[in-house]
C-alpha cells in the first residue's frame, strides 16, 4: 500500500511534543517528514507520509492530541499572468514560500517549500494563487 500523505497543524501547546516518536514507537507507523515548519511554543506545520498497519489509530491518536491532520490531495500553484508582485502574500506565508527578492522587489514562489496552508490564497487580491488538485 503506497503511504498517505498527509499535513499536520500544530498550536503553541502541541508544537514541542514527542509525536512523532509516538507514531513511530506506539503505533509502528514509517514517517517520512516531507515539510515541517515547527517552533517550540508557536504554531508548526508539518508534511509527511505515513503507512502502517495502525495508520487509523495513529490519526486518532493525533487528533487527541489536539493536531489538526488533512490528506493532501492538493498543491499550490501561482499563476504568473495575474500576480502583480504586490507582496500581500508574503507576510502570510508561514513556510517562506513566498517571498519579495530584492532590489526588483519581484514576488517569487518556491513550491517546495509550500506546506499548502492556504493563507496566500485568502489574501490575493489579483487571486494569483490557485489550487491544483
Amino acid at each position: 500500500m503506497a503511504p498517505h500523505k498527509i499535513v499536520l497543524r500544530f498550536d503553541s501547546t502541541t508544537s514541542d511534543q514527542p509525536i512523532i516518536y509516538h507514531l513511530v514507537k506506539d503505533y509502528d507507523l514509517m514517517v517520512n517528514i516531507v515539510k515541517a515548519q515547527i517552533n517550540p511554543h508557536l504554531e508548526g506545520t508539518m508534511v509527511l507520509d505515513l503507512d502502517g498497519e495502525k495508520y487509523e489509530e495513529g490519526i486518532d491518536y493525533l487528533r487527541r492530541q489536539g493536531i489538526t491532520v488533512h490528506p493532501l490531495n492538493q498543491e499550490v500553484v501561482r499563476n504568473n499572468d495575474r500576480c502583480t508582485s504586490c507582496g500581500a502574500c508574503t507576510c502570510h506565508c508561514p513556510a517562506g514560500a513566498l517571498y519579495m527578492e530584492r532590489p526588483s522587489m519581484q514576488v517569487h514562489f518556491n513550491g517546495d517549500k509550500c506546506v499548502v496552508c492556504l493563507q496566500c490564497l485568502k489574501v490575493c487580491p489579483v487571486r494569483a494563487m490557485e489550487v491544483r488538485i
